[in-house]
């Protein structure tokens, strides 16, 4: 039940915040960043709000509009206390999202790993799980029926696929 009420709550407070930010923050160095997300504590005291910047922004002053946004949360704050059910609103934080920058880099990861392991090591086995042609004895380069086991006969049971 405690999971549910801080995960609405979460919610709740990404679209209230957007809002305020959208219509209500007049700092420049803000701009209309995107609230991907908000992490509120188990007590309810403080709030982890993670953002990420405007991107017509960006090039003029990187991480300024975090200062902005700290500079701004009191506002915020006060603002959420007329839309928001709760006893105390919490403290916002404000932080940069950098969640896609550690997938994307973990996608280059794994794209380079895939990419050294499609080279075929010659007289050894490819990413398939197939044998490269000339490797090992006893039938390299055989294919088809008589590679699967089944002796050509179609048994499914001796395909190991």
């Amino acid at each position: 039940m405690q999971r549910r009420r801080l995960a609405r709550l979460n919610e709740q407070l990404k679209r209230e915040i957007s809002g305020i930010i959208r219509r209500e923050v007049r700092d420049p160095r803000v701009g209309i960043p995107m609230v991907t997300s908000v992490a509120v504590s188990a007590d309810l005291f403080f709030a982890r709000v993670y953002v990420r910047p405007d991107p017509t922004s960006v090039g003029e002053g990187g991480a300024d509009f975090l200062v902005g946004l700290a500079t701004a949360a009191p506002f915020i704050r006060r603002e959420l206390g007329k839309f928001l059910k709760v006893r105390r609103v919490p403290e916002l934080r404000f932080e940069e999202d950098r969640a896609l920058e550690h997938a994307l880099r973990i996608d280059e990861i794994l794209r380079s790993v895939q990419i050294r392991d499609t080279d075929p090591e010659p007289g050894g086995i490819d990413a398939e799980g197939a044998e490269v042609e000339g490797a090992g004895a006893g039938g390299a380069g055989v294919q088809g029926p008589e590679a699967d086991g089944a002796g050509g006969r179609g048994d499914p049971r001796g395909a190991t696929e």
